[in-house]
């Protein structure tokens, strides 16, 4: 297991669903981490194919110049989901009480969790319902800053630093046999530790992780 049950806990234990009862309509991280986040899309996703935004909200960053096939949604409140204009159809689920998505094998060329992996408690089963959805060749991008909800992040992720949680998310990739060696952009925050003292701002860290679903061996091709 990549986690010990005590790195799993939330320091709020009260259901989930009542945290997210009540919509959010802000972003999370700062315009300079979203820029990055769109361009980043831009580079790694293709126009006209099939997209799941996990653990989305009324937001999901993607480049507006882009179009997809089908851009299906999930979360954990009607009514930021119902905003969202980019989503095609979108489903509510807690993931820390079923991990089993109902999807499709095989259907999705891609996975995006944007600032949102650090509420999971059982990532090792969303990610192999991950790799079981995607296409062979899909592609998971996880994008990350130091922000969170304390009270609901993963004992692990709020006591590790940003190199730990990185190295967190690679863990996710690698528990699961079948997805290509995790690849890593981290850009922290340029902005003087004497302006931060300052009280001036510094930039949101910008940090994603994303790997590959392999496509599969031919029998051939395992053979000795």
């Amino acid at each position: 297991m990549i986690l010990r049950q005590e790195e799993r806990t939330k320091l709020d234990q009260e259901e989930d669903s009542l945290f997210y009862s009540y919509p959010r309509f802000v972003t999370h991280v700062d315009d300079g981490f979203i820029q990055q986040l769109k361009d980043l899309y831009r580079e790694k996703l293709q126009s006209n194919t099939r997209i799941l935004d996990l653990m989305s909200s009324w937001v999901s960053h993607l480049p507006e110049d882009m179009k997809f096939a089908h851009i299906e949604g999930h979360g954990m409140n009607q009514e930021e989901l119902a905003k969202n204009p980019r989503l095609n159809h979108y489903f509510l689920q807690n993931l820390n009480q079923n991990s089993k998505l109902e999807l499709a094998d095989n259907d999705f060329d891609a996975v995006l969790i944007a600032v949102s992996v650090q509420y999971l408690q059982f990532p090792e089963t969303v990610f192999a319902e991950i790799y079981r959805i995607l296409k062979p060749g899909g592609i998971v991008i996880v994008s990350f800053s130091n922000r969170m909800f304390y009270q609901k992040a993963i004992a692990a992720w709020r006591e590790g630093t940003d190199m730990a949680r990185i190295q967190l998310v690679k863990s996710y990739f690698k528990a699961i046999p079948g997805f290509s060696k995790p690849e890593v952009i981290a850009k922290t925050s340029n902005t003087p530790v004497f302006l931060q003292m300052l009280g001036i701002a510094s930039a949101d860290p910008f940090y994603a992780v994303f790997g590959y679903k392999l496509p599969r061996k031919k029998e051939s091709d395992s053979s000795d």
